[in-house]
């Protein structure tokens, strides 16, 4: 399936404030957003320069304020942009912001290269571009200085399938297979769904980097463990103590090997190395 700008700004800016909320409607949207927070803690140094491409409201880029990171948001969505000015003053993050850009993952043309510490993509701009992915990954590279480090996270093919299992009762045989064997949800594949996107296999992304310049220094899964346990976890969530051991094992097992696969989303932390002149 092309890419289709446009209609990725249509689904956000209709999402709207749904995108803030959207990790506060079900004890498993905390553990993914936890999940995003540890990878951020892990990885970002205090002072950072940091472009938020695909920022939405600004969860993560409330995070990314907590850190002393100076922050460039930038967002597909003129809507999500507003969203994130709104709260950066509601939430008191905004004081962090460089300014706030209408970008497109794929195009960065207008900003300096090698002028952010961190690049940050949150949320699946990797997995809303579909064939246009290295093109994307290039622009993320040329900003970043050597040494600087991107931050991404994308939709899991076999995570997904894991939580969505149930879609094999209601979908064409011959839709699953299409799925598995393209990563793509498309509306030829999923006619019921109007979120669109390339689901990738962890190799897959490891690919993508190593060839833009970037070595690759972790993999993590998002909701290895907790994926379809909810009435579990809003149990758990009402102990703090166990809840909070749950939020540690969960980022021990998502960094394993055996697990990269298995949770919603995969998160990649890719260093950018020194390019041949």
């Amino acid at each position: 399936m092309p890419y289709e700008p446009r209609a990725v700004e249509a689904y956000f800016d209709e999402y709207g404030e749904s995108e803030w909320h959207r990790f506060d409607r079900f004890a498993l949207g905390a553990v993914h957003e936890h999940i995003h927070n540890h990878f951020l803690q892990r990885f970002v140094q205090p002072g950072s320069r940091v472009l938020d491409i695909g920022a939405g409201p600004g969860r993560f880029t409330q995070t990314l304020d907590r850190l002393g990171c100076r922050i460039v948001v930038a967002d597909i969505s003129e809507v999500q942009l507003e969203l994130n000015r709104r709260y950066g003053v509601e939430k008191g993050f905004g004081a962090s912001i460089e300014g706030y850009l209408k970008l497109d993952i794929c195009d960065l043309s207008s900003l300096p290269a090698a002028s952010f510490d961190v690049v940050v993509a949150y949320g699946g701009p990797l997995s809303y571009v579909f064939e246009r992915r290295d093109e994307a990954a290039a622009s993320c590279r040329r900003v970043l200085r050597p040494g600087g480090i991107l931050l991404a996270s994308v939709m899991s093919l076999w995570g997904t399938l894991h939580r969505h299992l149930a879609a094999l009762r209601d979908l064409p045989v011959s839709s699953m297979v299409d799925i598995v064997a393209t990563g793509d949800l498309t509306p030829d594949n999923d006619p019921t769904s109007r979120h669109k996107c390339h689901m990738f296999h962890s190799s897959e992304l490891v690919e993508l980097l190593r060839g833009h310049g970037f070595s690759v220094e972790a993999l993590a899964a998002s909701n290895a463990l907790s994926t379809n346990l909810e009435p579990l976890l809003l149990e758990l969530r009402q102990q703090p103590d166990r809840w909070q051991a749950l939020l540690e094992l969960e980022c021990k097992a998502t960094a394993q090997p055996g697990y990269v696969d298995g949770g919603t989303h995969l998160l990649v932390a890719g260093r950018a190395v020194a390019l041949a002149a």
